[in-house]
């Protein structure tokens, strides 16, 4: 039995928001453990065992996001759109959980570890949101598409989202990287590049300010590519329903 499109995006929103709540809820005793008077910064060493779990959880979690959307979608790009539209509820609703379970963030500019993988992603709460917004505005005009036309990026089109992909990626990884260089560059920048404790380069980080003139010219490229597309797509549609109307009468 096929589901209609609606009942795949409300079943798949519910799942995210599920996996969003799993990841809470290990977040939740990890804090618990290394942080109980609350989460911040300079981060603390977090010994070998724990960093491996860690690591391959996150691995584990996108497999998961990525294996639902392979299930669900028709055609390689619905696939992927599926896939990105559940990792940027996840990844809301991770933050909206945590909200609700431990008060934190106390701010949308309050600084977070994104990822893990190569190197640690830090960035204020507020940018990883405004990408998962950007997310599901691509995947709906993916997804949305009752005609059968050509969906695929133009040249210039991906090579704008992939420059502002760039941009934004080095915002997030660039004061970190810059630090552990700085203090620490006989321990490596990348997350296991020696036998160490995850974060023992991390020793006296603490984020004060955010690349935002990175940041933003970045996610501006990105939301440039994804709404061209998006206008290019919605005029194909009306030229597609004209001559399909012209055909009728």
């Amino acid at each position: 039995m096929h589901l209609s499109l609606t009942k795949k995006i409300t079943w798949l929103t519910i799942f995210s928001i599920a996996m969003g709540y799993l990841e809470t809820a290990v977040v939740v005793y990890i804090r618990k453990h290394y942080y109980p008077n609350g989460f911040d910064f300079p981060l603390l060493p977090i010994g070998k065992d724990i960093a491996i779990t860690e690591f391959f959880r996150e691995i584990a979690t996108i497999i998961m996001l990525a294996g639902i959307g392979i299930l669900v979608g028709e055609n390689r790009l619905q696939r992927f759109a599926f896939f990105i539209y559940c990792f940027a509820i996840w990844d809301i609703f991770y933050y909206v959980f945590l909200y609700v379970l431990l008060g934190w963030p106390k701010s949308l500019l309050t600084f977070d570890v994104l990822f893990l993988i190569p190197v640690p992603w830090i960035s204020p709460v507020i940018c990883p949101c405004l990408i998962s917004a950007l997310l599901i505005f691509y995947a709906m005009i993916v997804v949305w598409n009752p005609a059968k036309i050509n969906l695929k990026m133009r040249s210039i089109e991906r090579l704008i989202l992939f420059a502002g992909c760039a941009l934004v990626l080095y915002s997030f990884v660039a004061d970190y990287i810059t630090f552990v260089l700085a203090h620490h560059s006989d321990k490596g920048v990348w997350t296991f590049s020696q036998r160490k404790d995850l974060f023992s380069e991390a020793e006296g980080f603490i984020p004060q300010s955010f690349r935002w003139e990175i940041f933003i010219p970045g996610f501006m490229l990105m939301s440039g590519a994804i709404s061209i597309f998006g206008l290019r797509i919605k005029n194909t549609l009306k030229e597609f329903h004209a001559e399909e109307w012209k055909q009728v009468v």
